[in-house]
């Protein structure tokens, strides 16, 4: 049981590290800020309620069961934070948002000091580390102390089920996915872990012994729902930039026809750092500044001539005049680098043509570049295959 919930609290915290990579700009954001505290709450509340952590505690304290109080204590601050999170998530006027928060803080506040007052009264000396909610169901200050930490968390659990299905409605795109699975874990949370323990408490005070409910079926349930609500906290603010990165790396691989054309003549441009960990977007932006620093280099070298050629060819074959003024692109560009390559004096008067890459903000235009090169070799590869298998078959 503790592997597991350790576990939990493993992947559970690391979200929270994903979102606390950046600790100036988290501090300065009271949304970051406040999901970086409720993830790391939630991963207390795993670490915290595990058997092995539960006897620890109880042997360094020398105090039978005070893990108890102290995981219904994080619990219910881990309920609070979750309230914070949505507050600075809806936003609105400062004093309200300030005021709502407050208010949370207080409430559970007085719920924390009221727990640790219900187990100082109670009796409590004989240690228990799974099933301390169903063994002292029926004992005066410790049941008092479990029915409140319970309906504590159920209150949050469910102001969150009713926000999110009100906010959902109003935002669209990943928040609402955000929403939606925020809620689907309230859910979770309220029907896998909250109502299987009180059905378990409440077996015990008729009489009855449900005890597995509480002790193998909650706590499982207990993390899989803080696992899909962790997602719906990350997702909306880590998605975007992991799709901007995916689409970087695509980017740059689809411009790899390209820069092994220019790449030789690209001399004036910095060169990036050689890491293997360096974001794909980073990469793609030094090949960027590369390749627009090679067609610079290039232009003296355009012939008009080619370029109208292949455009006219294009046309007659039933291209578009967009692609066919990529395909010329392509070749005057490949026929500028093989006479640059070979050491060959540019034009006295260079062209004043612009190409389209150069025209269009962002990497969409050197991709089609890229594109209509590596589309013009194929052919010029398969063209020259045939020309060799048709002699070949001549001399045979």
């Amino acid at each position: 049981m503790s592997l597991v919930v350790y576990l939990a609290a493993a992947v559970f915290g690391l979200s929270g590290l994903l979102l606390f990579r950046r600790p100036r700009t988290v501090v300065r954001d009271p949304l970051a800020l406040s999901t970086c505290v409720a993830i790391g709450l939630g991963t207390l509340v795993f670490v915290c309620s595990a058997p092995l952590t539960l006897a620890a505690v109880n042997d360094l304290t020398g105090i039978p069961n005070f893990g108890a109080p102290l995981t219904y204590g994080m619990l219910s601050a881990y309920s609070c934070s979750l309230l914070i999170l949505l507050i600075n998530w809806r936003g609105g006027p400062r004093e309200r948002v300030r005021r709502m928060v407050l208010r949370s803080i207080v409430g559970y506040g007085l719920l924390v000091v009221a727990i640790v007052v219900l187990f100082a009264l109670a009796d409590a000396r004989t240690e228990r580390l799974r099933d301390l909610d169903t063994y002292y169901a029926n004992t005066p200050y410790m049941r008092e102390m479990i029915l409140l930490y319970l309906l504590g968390h159920s209150a949050a659990m469910l102001v969150m089920c009713v926000l999110c299905v009100k906010w959902g409605r109003e935002v669209t795109g990943l928040l609402r996915l955000g929403l939606r699975l925020i809620l689907a874990s309230s859910v979770l949370d309220l029907a896998g872990f909250q109502l299987t323990k009180y059905t378990a408490v409440v077996a015990r005070w008729r009489g009855h012994d449900l005890d597995v409910l509480s002790t193998d079926v909650a706590p499982p349930m207990a993390s899989l729902a803080a696992l899909v609500c962790s997602a719906g906290f990350v997702l909306p603010r880590l998605l975007p930039p992991a799709l901007a990165h995916w689409r970087g790396l695509s980017d740059h691989r689809r411009l790899n026809p390209l820069w092994s054309l220019v790449r030789s003549v690209s001399l004036t441009s910095p060169r990036p750092p050689a890491s293997w960990w360096q974001l794909p977007q980073e990469r793609l932006h030094w090949r960027e500044v590369a390749i627009h620093d090679a067609l610079l280099a290039l232009a003296p070298y355009f012939d008009d001539r080619v370029r109208e050629r292949a455009r006219d060819a294009a046309l007659r074959a039933g291209r578009s005049p967009h692609e066919a003024r990529l395909v010329s692109e392509a070749a005057m560009l490949a026929d500028a680098a093989r006479r640059a390559a070979a050491g060959e004096e540019p034009f006295d008067k260079p062209s004043s043509y612009r190409l389209h890459a150069t025209e269009v903000s962002g990497t969409d235009g050197l991709v089609e570049l890229a594109r209509a090169l590596d589309r013009s070799a194929a052919a010029t590869a398969v063209r020259e295959g045939t020309v060799k298998a048709s002699h070949g078959w001549t001399h045979g």
